[in-house]
């Protein structure tokens, strides 16, 4: 194959995504869908990953600006792990994963791409999602795009999940 097509991509890529953090832009923003907002809680919020590893990749925030667990009130971390694991269950709901990859990277060395801001990812993963792209290409081949896995998520929360 010459050629993979990941045309929604194009709005994302060589655009200047500026200094500010990017979890609290979208928190002050209320265009949600457009945002990929998918849950505000009282002391957390849930949004897409814009360049995810898998389809249904999310990550949940604290809505306040902290770096690391230890600047967490026991609230936010309550809350943080309480949505993490509603969201485990949106996912299922949504897509069926045989699996899940979740973490955090504390820290720019750790693998942190917003070091200032907390946030756990949630990735489904399924048996194959991964094949030689990454490993030869550095690339990763989502297999829907942005605005159906916001619909499905949405609608799996919809459901109660």
């Amino acid at each position: 194959m010459d050629r993979i097509w990941a045309p929604w991509r194009s709005v994302y890529i060589g655009k200047d995504h500026g200094s500010a953090c990017i979890f609290c832009d979208k928190l002050t923003s209320d265009r949600d869908k457009e945002n990929y907002v998918v849950y505000r809680g009282d002391k957390v919020f849930v949004l897409m990953n814009l360049y995810p590893y898998n389809n249904g990749h999310l990550m949940v925030a604290p809505k306040r600006h902290a770096g690391d667990l230890a600047d967490l009130e026991q609230e936010e971390l309550t809350e943080l792990f309480l949505v993490t694991q509603k969201m485990v269950g949106v996912l299922r709901t949504a897509f069926n994963p045989e699996g899940f990859n979740v973490g955090i990277n504390l820290g720019k060395i750790a693998g942190a791409g917003v070091p200032g801001h907390l946030h756990i990812h949630i990735v489904p993963r399924w048996g194959g999602d991964t094949n030689f792209m990454p490993v030869i290409g550095d690339v990763r081949v989502i297999s829907e795009g942005m605005d159906l896995t916001y619909q499905k998520i949405m609608e799996a929360m919809a459901k109660g999940q």
